[in-house]
């Protein structure tokens, strides 16, 4: 018989009671395990942003808004200094030979350079080596060095400005294959030299930070890698604590964990803070090389590459425009460590140390801003496209804007008004200047204030004056679209009248000279700015014809069909003005007035197209003989002190305009290929010391000067012929008459010839001295 066995008590009691577990150790389990839940969570949370974030669209990119671009042709009305200057706009820099993009050399009247190519609204053009000569103020001849001459070749225009996001930053994209040699090296040799190395976070740069500072007593070396830096600028804040420093070295982990080296770096050349212009935040090495040097990224040197990586420490610290000698100090630590780990040749160094900053003055054309055009192309854009196209999709604007023709304008401006500072109240008058393209439409340069970077009231679009002799022509161009009954030679009567109005009001117009001129030539009429004879011609046809006159010209208006209108009581912006003229300069064919030429996507697609229109409003012959009249104001009447600055032979037209108590000053004229129109009073709508003549046509004439306009085509209409006149009777006659007059006149309306010439004059002998004294009052 088999006995089993029995345990003892003490074994019985062992199995029966379990050995007890430590509280505080299960409490560090449960909390270990809750601290891997939400390190999990959290990670997976990171990892979404990290990826939603980076792989999407991950910057958003203002609007760029262009110049016109520079087309070179044989036969272009050009100059070498500006030429010249444009080229210094653009960045090209000065060398005795021409190696590569962005280069230029200058023997004489001839120009070599390298373009660099860019894609247009309609098609790319590839960097080519050009020689343009010059001949007086056109080009003489366009050549490829080596190949011939060539029909014609673009530069790429002049990046004038962006429409920013409310954030206010801005950036120009780059490739990692777009930067220049030792960028990429010399960014990792200063700011990660384990960045091949490590995964996100160096705990060797760590490390080595901590013995450094700990040995200098003072934070002077980080551990943070480019990718930390990168996860910083681009998904984090600067605060400093604990819990973002631990969030970042995540977010580094995960980014490298998805994309590649060359991602990150190429993601961290356009993210990084380089400086503040204003309000507008300078993010990325390729917008850091326009802003500081007017250059390309790909152009720059190996001097310039070291100051641009340098700032990375502090932007604000090493500003170069701001703290000259500290960045350069900075540059060449940076250069000296370049050469230490073999990055760059002892030599190639020496000479970077040579070289100076090289920092493009602020206020320069190349990084100037023209407030009046851009405020004149956002309006424009916002009829198109919503707010957040224009600051978030990096389209491309391209825009008929000149910048020669902008700085002349801005150079005549600022130079009559010093020129008339003696005067008392100048320093007060505010002024406006808008000026186009006669055949296009296309606005060439713009000035919304006296001041042209000032950003706030733009007078040339906004500033609603009383126009006053400016809406004369609209009264005499009525009159000669009816050929039966006027001509520039029909008489008119120069004597005082008052007209009684409904309201009982008596209105009595005066001449300025409070002189009248007793009988004249329609003509004389215009050319002299005379208010009693255009008032009378104005009743004659009707006050509602010649508003309906006003609108056809194309300026918007709902003005009274009071008399005084026919004289300039009417309010009308620059801009208005500079429609209305336009229709005059172009043969009487209406072109809406335009600032874009076209707009692309970021990608180079062709989103809208601002093509030319064109509506024929009036008869050519009867502006033809507008024309002819408002060439006698230039040359004869009001407008004749222009010839003072300009040369005999150039064709012009034009109008002064005063408003009563010469509260305003106008003038508004063209030649055969530019318009522009000044305006210059005080805000608050004071008295100027100022007429048309003696204020707003001083600008318009330095202007022109400078600009130098084609003459106007005198060739008339089909429907107009010439003839002779006799100055003193007013009939038909031959060229032997003594003083004869040649005048154009719509067929059919010419005086008969062969009557014989008079030997005494008919009309009012006008005192030449109180002539001369009107002419520069008016």
């Amino acid at each position: 018989m088999t006995r089993s066995r029995t345990p003892s008590r003490s074994a019985r009691g062992r199995r029966q009671v379990p050995a007890k577990t430590r509280p505080w150790l299960r409490w560090l389990i449960r909390l270990g395990l809750l601290g891997a839940l939400l390190l999990a969570g959290l990670m997976i949370y990171l990892d979404a942003v990290v990826q939603e974030k980076f792989s999407g669209q991950r910057w958003t990119v203002p609007a760029k808004v262009y110049a016109r671009p520079l087309e070179l042709f044989a036969g272009l009305k050009l100059s070498r200094d500006d030429f010249l200057t444009e080229l210094d706009a653009l960045g090209y820099r000065r060398t005795r030979a021409v190696q590569g993009p962005g280069e230029v050399s200058v023997a004489g009247n001839q120009v070599e350079l390298h373009s660099r190519g860019f894609q247009f609204y309609d098609g790319s053009e590839a960097p080519q080596r050009l020689r343009v000569a010059f001949s007086g103020q056109q080009v003489s001849s366009l050549s490829q060095p080596g190949a011939g001459s060539l029909a014609v070749a673009r530069l790429e225009p002049l990046l004038i400005g962006g429409l920013y996001p409310a954030h206010n930053e801005d950036r120009v994209l780059i490739r990692l294959d777009e930067v220049p040699p030792y960028l990429v090296e010399t960014l990792i040799a200063v700011e990660d030299r384990e960045f091949y190395n490590h995964f996100g976070v160096s705990p060797k740069s760590i490390a080595r930070a901590i013995w450094v500072n700990a040995s200098a007593g003072s934070v002077v070396q980080g551990g943070s890698t480019l990718t930390q830096q990168l996860v910083k600028n681009f998904f984090l804040s600067n605060e400093r604590s604990l819990t973002r420093k631990g969030t970042e070295a995540l977010m580094a982990l995960l980014l490298e964990l998805h994309y590649d080296k060359q991602q990150i770096l190429e993601g961290y050349l356009n993210e990084v803070f380089l400086g503040q212009d204003g309000q507008r935040a300078i993010h990325g090495f390729g917008l850091a090389s326009q802003y500081f040097f007017g250059q390309p990224l790909a152009e720059l040197r190996l001097h310039q590459v070291a100051l641009l990586v340098g700032m990375v420490k502090g932007p604000s610290y090493y500003n170069p425009r701001r703290h000259p000698e500290r960045a350069l100090e900075r540059r060449n630590l940076v250069l000296d460590l370049l050469a230490a780990q073999g990055v760059a040749s002892a030599e190639e160094v020496a000479r970077a140390k040579q070289a100076g900053l090289d920092v493009s003055p602020r206020g320069s054309l190349a990084n100037s801003s023209f407030p009046a055009f851009l405020d004149l192309v956002k309006r424009q854009l916002r009829q198109d496209y919503r707010e957040e196209d224009l600051t978030e999709e990096g389209l491309r604007i391209f825009t008929s804007f000149d910048p020669i023709l902008q700085l002349k304008a801005e150079t005549a401006m600022a130079d009559t008004l010093k020129r008339l500072g003696a005067r008392k109240g100048v320093d007060e008058v505010e002024a406006a200047m808008v000026v186009t393209n006669p055949q296009t439409g296309e606005i060439q340069a713009l000035l919304g204030s006296r001041q042209p970077r000032f950003a706030g009231f733009n007078r040339a679009l906004d500033a609603q004056r009383p126009i006053g002799s400016l809406v004369k022509p609209a009264v005499y161009l009525t009159a000669l679209e009816r050929p039966s009954q006027y001509t520039l030679t029909s008489w008119l009567a120069d004597e005082p009248f008052s007209v009684k109005g409904a309201d009982g009001q008596v209105w009595q117009p005066k001449n300025y000279d409070r002189r009248a001129h007793g009988t004249i030539f329609l003509y004389q009429g215009l050319a002299n700015s005379y208010n009693l004879s255009t008032a009378k011609l104005g009743l004659e046809v009707g006050v509602d014809n010649v508003l309906k006159t006003v609108r056809r010209l194309g300026a918007e208006q709902d003005w009274p069909a009071y008399p005084s209108m026919l004289l300039g009581a009417g309010a009308l912006s620059p801009m208005q003005v500079a429609t209305m003229y336009q229709t005059i300069a172009n043969g009487g064919f209406n072109t809406p007035l335009r600032g874009i030429r076209s707009v692309l996507a970021a990608d180079g697609e062709p989103l809208k197209g601002y093509p030319y229109e064109v509506q024929q409003r009036f008869d050519p012959g009867a502006i033809h003989l507008l024309q002819t009249a408002m060439r006698r104001v230039m040359r004869e009447g009001t407008g004749r002190s222009v010839y003072n600055q300009v040369p005999g032979s150039l064709e012009l037209a034009g109008k002064t305009g005063t408003s009563n108590d010469s509260r305003d000053s106008w003038f508004a004229g063209f030649g055969q290929d530019l318009l522009a129109v000044v305006w210059m009073g005080r805000d608050d709508n004071g008295t100027t010391p100022l007429t048309g003549a003696t204020g707003a046509l001083q600008v318009w004439s330095g202007f022109m000067r400078r600009a130098m306009p084609a003459s106007l085509d005198l060739t008339p209409p089909d429907n107009v012929q010439r003839a002779w006149i006799d100055p003193y009777s007013g009939q038909g006659s031959d060229a032997s008459c003594p003083g004869a007059l040649q005048m154009p006149y719509i067929r059919g309306s010419e005086p008969p010839a062969g009557m014989p010439c008079q030997s005494a004059p008919a009309l009012e002998a006008v005192d030449p001295v109180l002539d001369l004294i009107r002419g520069w009052l008016q």
